[in-house]
């Protein structure tokens, strides 16, 4: 249930659970550092995740505000999310080989052309739903022709690479359907 409190302004327990993640998920790190030296982030690696979490919580926060439609705001969600998990781990440890392979910047091209996809749409849900599955199939070719390309990195089995992969392009679609429910509404 949302309230109104501060001269009208809609107060909802979902939006303190929200930053309250975001923060707990900023200052874990932290913490850790305390107790273990295997975590050991330097303030550059707190400043870059700190503005991913701002990069999914705005829009998220926008998109509460002013959609009309719960659809619609969980498939924001549900890309917003799908698109920090790919930059996390393309980040952190790559997603194909390591995070040095430069074929892993293929990741960070779809997303981008997702993202441009959304703008030139103006965020209309129809239009949306036909970016997020764009997304994901990108994510899919992305895939292919990085594990394609010829690496000086000592070859793995890419079928954990491909789970993980499938996994996110699957936030996507699951994206696509929520916009795609919300403009049927």
């Amino acid at each position: 249930m949302a309230s109104k409190a501060n001269g009208g302004a809609v107060r909802s327990p979902w939006r303190i659970i929200g930053w309250g993640a975001a923060a707990t998920l900023l200052v874990a790190p932290f913490v850790a550092m305390q107790f273990t030296r295997d975590v050991n982030w330097t303030a550059s690696d707190f400043m870059l995740f700190g503005f991913m979490l701002l990069a999914v919580g705005l829009p998220l926060e926008l998109a509460a505000r002013y959609a009309h439609d719960r659809h619609y705001v969980a498939g924001a969600a549900l890309a917003l999310l799908g698109a920090f998990l790919v930059t996390w781990a393309n980040l952190a440890v790559g997603i194909v080989g390591s995070e040095n392979n430069s074929a892993n910047m293929l990741f960070f091209l779809v997303l981008s052309a997702g993202a441009a996809a959304a703008v030139v749409s103006r965020f209309r849900s129809l239009a949306m739903s036909r970016a997020m599955m764009g997304t994901a199939l990108g994510l899919a070719v992305a895939f292919a022709i990085a594990v394609s390309l010829p690496t000086d990195e000592p070859q793995v089995s890419h079928l954990r690479n491909f789970a993980g992969t499938s996994v996110f392009a699957a936030f996507f679609l699951l994206s696509a359907w929520f916009f795609r429910r919300a403009a049927r509404a």
